[in-house]
């Protein structure tokens, strides 16, 4: 646990989803049931023990930015929300996550994360041409660092 993360989104998202695709995005938040089809994310391979005790990957899919309620490291809540905004001059969408995130989950959150920069209004676009999502830091850091997609992929801490 001692390499937990506190990341938090602030972003505004253009109009351009399906609705399959809101549908996922609100799962992923915590906030619908989950979608009959993933399109998104797809894969959340676990490792589990079949019948005979042999390891088998399964597909266990699991919403990653729908933690809500008290945090465990980062003090503080954990809350995701997503408001169609009334004017839409700074997007169409308002969204806000505060999560704690462990390095393992990098990798999976960074695919949603991606998908995401690509739906950001051009105001979260930087001038290298990465998008702004919003900062992480490590839970026992007090200084943030932001967080960025840079040609698809997100810039973890290292």
């Amino acid at each position: 646990m001692a390499d937990m993360f506190e990341l938090m989104l602030t972003l505004d998202l253009r109009d351009e989803f399906s609705e399959e695709e809101l549908a996922e995005l609100r799962w992923h938040l915590g906030a619908g049931p989950e979608p009959e089809t993933l399109r998104i994310v797809t894969e959340f391979p676990l490792v589990v023990e079949d019948e005979n005790g042999q390891p088998v990957i399964e597909n266990h899919p699991e919403p990653l930015l729908g933690d809500h309620g008290e945090a465990f490291k980062v003090e503080g809540a954990l809350v995701s929300v997503l408001l169609r905004r009334q004017e839409t001059r700074c997007g169409a969408w308002a969204l806000t996550s505060r999560q704690e995130i462990h390095p393992d989950g990098f990798e999976r959150v960074g695919e949603l994360l991606g998908w995401l920069a690509t739906k950001a209004d051009d105001r979260h676009r930087r001038f290298d041409g990465s998008v702004d999502l919003g900062w992480i830091r490590s839970y026992a850091e007090r200084r943030p660092e932001p967080l960025l997609v840079r040609d698809g992929e997100v810039v973890w801490p290292s």
